[in-house]
């Protein structure tokens, strides 16, 4: 079964508060965890999203999130401003990656190019992402017990260097973020792959979260996935990748391996005329460029 990242997932999961840039929230009988922070501009529908769940927010405990791009750790400063107790984890690079201005800078500019979410901010709140403490540098194999439940944390390297995935044992439930890629296209049915730091993580990293056989997948983007369809997504995903290689070198062929070519003709095609990629175009060939030309220096080594 295929739905959105929207309400309800689970009794112990609520997606909250817009399927595209979902927050997780998983309810223990001890303590209570989000995945990821979405954009910057929803902190505050996240935040609002927090208080109808539990009554009160400082009833969220942990906020770990699954990688260091601007979609996912967007509101973590926002979260933390308004939740003083919240303990925030995440790879132990996010933290350093924070401490960079250009890195900040460029999470902001790409951040503000959401005009579409501005009219959540009635409040006229700033919402700028400004640098964070991480409280617990997450690493394979730390678990943590919310009670009656577990968070299993998985290195997922290939999508960032520090992508993480979160596993709940006793529900059967997977957090890949973009380890696994993300459902587009029309029929929201075409599988778009996410490598951008390394093709071959990426691929063993897809190859871990099969072995792991979840009956529910959280994607990171959009949709929910459960039963044999979060089990048949992973495998796809698999081998979508390795199609997906094969797309770019096309690209690269016909470019007579000019790398620049290749990214515009690839955007023009794959973005502008086909369509249905929902995600911002500068974020998408921002994107495609890391892929194509990671790509190309697979091929010349």
């Amino acid at each position: 079964m295929k739905q959105q990242a929207k309400g309800q997932i689970h009794e112990r999961i609520t997606a909250i508060p817009n399927a595209w840039y979902p927050t997780y929230v998983i309810r223990g009988e001890k303590k209570n965890l989000m995945i990821d922070a979405g954009v910057n501009l929803l902190g505050p529908r996240y935040l609002t999203s927090v208080k109808d769940i539990f009554g009160d927010i400082d009833q969220l405990h942990y906020l770990f999130l699954t990688h260091s791009h601007y979609d996912h750790i967007g509101s973590a400063h926002y979260l933390k401003r308004h939740i003083p107790g919240l303990r925030i984890g995440a790879h132990a690079r996010v933290a350093g990656l924070l401490k960079k201005p250009s890195v900040l800078e460029m999470m902001n500019r790409l951040s503000a190019n959401h005009v579409e979410l501005l009219k959540y901010n009635t409040a006229g709140e700033d919402l700028t992402l400004h640098p964070f403490e991480t409280d617990l540098l997450l690493k394979q194999g730390d678990e943590f017990d919310l009670g009656k439940l577990t968070c299993r944390v998985y290195e997922t390297p290939g999508h960032t260097k520090d992508s993480l995935a979160f596993y709940f044992p006793e529900i059967k439930a997977l957090f890949p973020s973009e380890a696994c890629g993300v459902l587009q296209g029309a029929t929201r049915s075409e599988l778009q792959v996410e490598f951008l730091a390394s093709y071959r993580d990426y691929i063993d990293s897809l190859k871990l979260m099969i072995s792991i056989e979840p009956e529910i997948v959280c994607l990171g983007h959009g949709w929910v996935l459960t039963h044999e369809d979060a089990k048949d997504f992973l495998k796809r995903s698999l081998s979508e990748t390795f199609r997906y290689r094969e797309l770019i070198e096309s690209y690269l062929d016909a470019a007579d391996g000019d790398i620049e070519k290749a990214i515009q003709d690839m955007a023009h095609t794959e973005y502008d005329i086909k369509g249905g990629i929902l995600q911002e175009r500068v974020a998408y060939v921002t994107n495609l460029s890391a892929q194509v030309k990671h790509i190309a220096e697979l091929r010349e080594k």
